[in-house]
């Protein structure tokens, strides 16, 4: 009996130790398995929350986007057809007709509606005197016979070098002065007048048809002042005979002016003209046996190239342009 509760109580006591070791290693593996995790996992607030607890978040759309969608591509097509027809619908600017006349540089739009009112504009080839008159970029107007566009008016003085010839484009692709003003206008230029292909100096472009005309017009008598250098002296004969005027087959070549330039030797004349008939100071000389070396404009329309280089250009001033304009 005693043998018996002997070995009941040594089992009893067996038993409590081997729960005892089991509990031990179960603390110590989880104990171990937490030390793991806090080197090993991330523990960041937003794991901490849960966020990554059943994996990424689901997308969800909360009752109503279904219906703001469906609103978005409703709007979307709505302007969609709105800039087709923009796109397909001609486009339609118009301007008010003193206005036009006032941007082309002619006058102000009070003096363009007098001009208006006394039928001296036309629209498309007929007479416009309604005040209010509207007209597009497309139609053709014209003051005084001459095509006027609503531009900015442009002046550029430029002092033009040899080897270039004074117009727009050419056949033959020689250079032009419009290579050498490219970058002076957004508009399109034309030069006042011509300078032959060897003449240097003074030469004026613009967009401003009404003042080209009048600048070109020979009832303007407009002024010009020429450097001439000869190929010989010119002869204190020669000289008053080119005074009194030369024959050519235009008529008579008079000049306002001709002197002798103070300095210079006597083959340097100034020599100072209105007329514009084609080579009209080189013809003078050589019909008295003189060949021109040298023709230099250094005075066109009381413009000079006083600081000017050879081959550059500069925009007028506003007071040359009023000058020019009052001529």
């Amino acid at each position: 009996m005693s043998r018996e509760r002997k070995n009941f109580s040594n089992r009893q006591r067996d038993g409590r130790q081997e729960d005892r070791r089991a509990s031990f290693g179960k603390n110590d593996r989880s104990a171990s398995s937490s030390e793991r995790g806090d080197k090993n996992f991330d523990s960041r607030d937003k794991y901490e929350k849960g966020d990554r607890k059943f994996g990424a978040p689901k997308s969800f759309k909360r009752p109503f986007d279904k219906k703001a969608d469906q609103q978005e591509k409703v709007k979307g097509y709505i302007l969609k057809r709105k800039l087709d027809k923009l796109i397909s619908k001609p486009e339609k600017e118009t301007i008010r007709l003193n206005k036009y006349i006032a941007n082309s540089g002619i006058c102000s739009r009070r003096e363009a509606d007098d001009l208006i009112s006394q039928g001296l504009v036309e629209v498309n080839g007929k007479v416009v005197t309604e005040m209010g008159y509207q007209v597009q970029k497309t139609d053709r107007v014209v003051f005084d016979g001459q095509g006027i566009t609503p531009e900015k008016p442009v002046y550029v003085l430029l002092n033009k070098p040899k080897g270039y010839i004074s117009t727009t484009k050419d056949e033959k692709a020689r250079k032009t002065v419009m290579d050498l003003v490219a970058n002076a206008s957004p508009y399109r230029l034309f030069p006042v007048g011509r300078l032959d292909r060897q003449t240097t100096g003074v030469i004026l472009l613009t967009n401003d048809g009404h003042l080209t005309k009048k600048l070109t017009h020979p009832s303007f008598e407009m002024k010009k002042i020429y450097h001439v250098v000869l190929d010989k002296k010119l002869s204190v004969e020669h000289l008053q005979l080119i005074r009194d005027g030369i024959r050519l087959e235009e008529g008579l070549a008079l000049v306002d002016h001709i002197s002798f330039i103070e300095g210079k030797p006597k083959n340097e004349v100034g020599i100072e003209i209105h007329i514009g008939w084609n080579r009209v100071v080189r013809r003078i000389f050589q019909r008295l046996g003189y060949e021109v070396e040298s023709l230099d404009r250094v005075m066109f329309a009381g413009l000079t190239k006083k600081n000017v280089k050879r081959g550059h250009w500069r925009i007028l001033t506003d007071l040359e342009v009023n000058n020019l304009k009052m001529l």
